[in-house]
């Protein structure tokens, strides 16, 4: 029996913010890829290394988990005023599909710099030393983001000082703005209240009914009281992955939400979209030990998030779910506002696992309906690995 050779693929193995990723130009994927469809998901799958029963993906470029298990291709801008087109596909570990339903804003601050570094931004609006301005065409929620890069001799810099919680170690930051951040998937409310009784299985919570805010921006997210499901809000990874009950009533609740929101129309739906809706937990401040044994101060904080990802407690938070949280709070009456101390905010700072994060959002309303107008955050950069993939060659014949 033969068997075809590998083929390799150029590729750049690249950190953004607390996620991992293989980032492709487009046009460098094999001529079966470039087009949406069941050859790029076969070879996406088979470059991160699934889907794999072991949950390991060693035979692949992923890291076993949500925040490492991730594709990127770029491309020229198919809108005017814009740089570059962005795609993202969040790859499953255990399953052979990839989720194309959302963006990831974790590695939305690596995509300018590889932008950058891989000739698609016009070499005139990159200064010698200063900050490039890069304007992204976020094609899976067909939004705008303004990333700003640092650039040192006319070279993206990506060493630095700035420090960000559940990154080890110091980089060159890079502001991200998302614009007109509502998800793309309807109305910023989908249902038209800031808070919602959600209707839920007795396995979630007794009596069938949590309260949630379901709001568009960012990303698809579901937020919901810690205390409401015997939650603190100062709980790390371990506490909600070690548990298989627990990780089963928040994929029930992230189910019927997303049906409350008019993603699915059936529960059972949501397992073939893994990637969105979030399901996030909020709570008032309070001290706790992050995951590194760093003190978070309660007087340092303006709430407590904890956010899932892909079915586990994310080690951090998503850079989506951020934005999430910062149009939230900026909306009088939803849990995050309420969780936060009310009132109007136009940012806040919030503690997760790894320690704490401050994101500045913007929401008017119009009509009686509210708008995300922008969400800001810093996230850092890096290249990691730069070269080549490689696949067995029938992959691209799936």
């Amino acid at each position: 029996m033969t068997h075809q050779a590998q083929i390799r693929i150029p590729a750049t193995y690249m950190r953004g913010g607390t996620s991992k990723g293989v980032f492709f130009r487009l046009d460098d994927l094999p001529d079966a890829a470039r087009t949406p469809g069941p050859v790029r998901d076969a070879l996406l799958l088979r470059v991160i290394g699934s889907p794999d029963p072991y949950g390991k993906q060693i035979d692949g470029m992923g890291g076993a988990s949500s925040s490492t298990s991730k594709t990127v291709i770029l491309a020229e801008p198919t809108r005017p005023d814009h740089d570059v087109d962005y795609l993202f596909g969040q790859v499953s570990i255990d399953k052979p599909f990839v989720d194309w339903s959302g963006n990831c804003g974790n590695l939305t601050a690596a995509v300018g710099a590889f932008a950058i570094s891989s000739g698609l931004v016009d070499p005139g609006r990159i200064p010698d030393n200063g900050v490039a301005t890069v304007r992204i065409w976020q094609a899976n929620i067909e939004k705008t983001i303004i990333a700003r890069v640092p650039v040192t001799d006319g070279q993206v810099q990506e060493t630095g000082d700035f420090e960000l919680d559940g990154v080890t170690f110091p980089a060159a930051e890079v502001e991200i703005e998302f614009q007109d951040p509502a998800a793309g998937e309807g109305a910023m409310f989908p249902t038209g209240n800031v808070v919602d009784k959600l209707e839920v299985p007795e396995a979630v919570v007794e009596g069938g009914l949590i309260e949630a805010t379901l709001i568009n921006a960012g990303i698809p997210t579901i937020f919901v009281r810690a205390k409401d499901l015997g939650y603190t809000g100062t709980e790390l990874q371990e506490a909600i992955n070690g548990d298989p009950e627990a990780l089963a009533r928040f994929e029930t609740l992230r189910a019927h939400g997303a049906m409350r929101m008019g993603l699915i129309d059936h529960p059972d739906e949501a397992a073939g979209r893994q990637h969105t809706p979030k399901v996030a937990f909020v709570a008032e401040p309070a001290d706790y030990l992050s995951s590194s044994g760093k003190q978070i101060k309660a007087a340092d904080l303006d709430l407590l998030v904890r956010a899932l990802s892909m079915g586990k407690l994310h080690h951090a938070m998503m850079g989506t779910a951020a934005v999430a949280i910062s149009a939230a709070a900026a909306v009088p009456g939803t849990l995050v506002n309420q969780a936060a101390g009310g009132g109007e905010r136009t940012s806040v700072r919030f503690g997760h696992p790894s320690g704490t994060l401050r994101v500045g959002g913007e929401a008017r309303q119009e009509g009686g309906q509210w708008t995300a107008t922008k969400a800001v955050m810093s996230r850092s950069a890096r290249v990691l690995m730069e070269g080549w993939v490689r696949v067995p060659g029938e992959v691209i014949e799936a």
